[in-house]
């Protein structure tokens, strides 16, 4: 295994060491239980001690660490979501801190983490029949299978819920999909791929378990990617992929049903996005402590300490919103305007913070050393997938105004 060899000193500040989160400046992390506190301690050990010391490595190479899933199997992240099982499922705070200390580390990590567990199984959690749940989410959620998730396809983005081209043509208990996706996270190795596609007679859209192996079904690795590497995205070609009636999602019947998947899952990317701006800011933070110019460290210098607290400030701000969105959540009063709106902020705060991030570090920042130059160019991503900026202000938008501004 090559290894890249640092041309510089690594920093050593306290965005590598497990146990802190400097970035916490209004001690949101004590709105978790104890419980939840220690089961998020556990999680940001292991994200800063097995997962941030291999991602430069990995991304440089776009492979996927493997063995990191052996690890997530041994922390049980998912055990609660085991129909037979008698484990309380977390709160969404308790989620939500999951998801952003996994991006701390990696946002590649966290966001196969997030398709299998978010968008995978929580497809087969909310939609399937109980029959469904029982056979797939037990090995889901030991990992022993992994999810994906097809619903993007090469000539529709945002507008998928219309344009949904890939088809799903039933002959008795067989339903034959044609078509195509793309941008497929996981799907170059998943078992199970939740694949949305539209009934030619109903015109209907609906959901399909497409099982690894299974004819018809072709995934092929997206190359030359600038974000989030370690993601094994795939273009997915359906030609004449046979799936029988047991594999359709039973509780899917129409695009709205997939909405409400997406509605819970756009939150979690608000909380990744958060977990990045944390990220940067610590960088920056251990970086101005340890960088001598002039003859002391650069954080001495009233210009740096003005660009960290504008840092912390976007950190603040995007944590103590993703932590309100998690209580109407818990609370069961949460709507798609506030997704969209979390998703929409976090986003462009993540994007400013790394930026920022690797201004201060400046010619030490374009490389891999000191991670600033991956955050950067998986914030692009971020701020891309689930929903542009433009589209969730069009919901908020909307939302708050009663008037639809979208086109037709």
């Amino acid at each position: 295994m090559s290894t890249i060899a640092p041309t510089l000193p690594a920093p050593t500040g306290p965005w590598l060491e497990p146990g802190t989160l400097p970035g916490d400046f209004y001690a949101c992390e004590d709105l978790l239980s104890g419980e939840e506190r220690t089961r998020i301690e556990r999680i940001r050990d292991f994200a800063r001690t097995e997962i941030a010391p291999i991602a430069n490595e990995y991304w440089a190479r776009a492979e996927f660490p493997f063995q990191i899933i052996d690890r997530f199997r041994e922390l049980d992240l998912l055990g609660w979501a085991d129909p037979h099982a008698r484990q309380k499922p977390p709160s969404n705070l308790a989620t939500g801190f999951t998801g952003m200390e996994l991006a701390h580390a990696d946002a590649s990590i966290s966001t196969f983490f997030g398709v299998h567990a978010g968008l995978a199984m929580g497809s087969i959690r909310r939609l399937g029949s109980d029959e469904q749940r029982l056979r797939w989410l037990p090995p889901m959620s030991r990992f022993e299978k992994i999810g994906a998730f097809a619903l993007t396809e090469p000539h529709g983005g945002s507008d998928v819920s219309g344009g949904l081209e890939t088809t799903a043509r039933r002959e008795g208990d067989t339903w034959v999909l044609d078509g195509s996706k793309r941008w497929i996270g996981n799907a170059t190795f998943a078992d199970l791929v939740v694949v949305w596609a539209r009934d030619t007679e109903t015109r209907h859209v609906l959901g399909f378990v497409v099982e690894k192996d299974t004819p018809g079904f072709h995934a092929t690795k997206i190359e030359r990617k600038v974000a989030l590497r370690t993601v094994q995205n795939a273009d997915i070609v359906l030609d004449g992929c046979r799936v029988p009636e047991a594999n359709r999602l039973q509780n899917a019947g129409s695009f709205r049903d997939t909405a409400v998947i997406l509605r819970a899952t756009r939150g979690g990317v608000a909380w990744e996005a958060t977990g990045l701006t944390l990220a940067a800011y610590e960088i920056a933070l251990a970086y101005a402590k340890e960088r001598v110019q002039f003859g002391r460290p650069i954080g001495t210098f009233q210009l740096v300490q003005d660009l960290l607290v504008k840092m912390l400030g976007n950190a603040a701000t995007s944590l103590t919103l993703c932590c309100r969105l998690a209580e109407l959540q818990d609370a069961g009063v949460y709507r798609d305007e506030h997704s969209s709106l979390a998703k929409a902020t976090c986003t462009v705060r993540m994007r400013e913070n790394v930026g920022w991030a690797r201004e201060l570090l400046g010619g030490n920042g374009i490389v891999l050393d000191y991670s600033a130059a991956r955050f950067m160019a998986d914030s692009e991503a971020i701020y891309s997938y689930e929903g542009t900026r433009e589209m969730n202000t069009l919901i908020v938008g909307r939302a708050v105004t009663g008037l639809s501004a979208f086109v037709h």
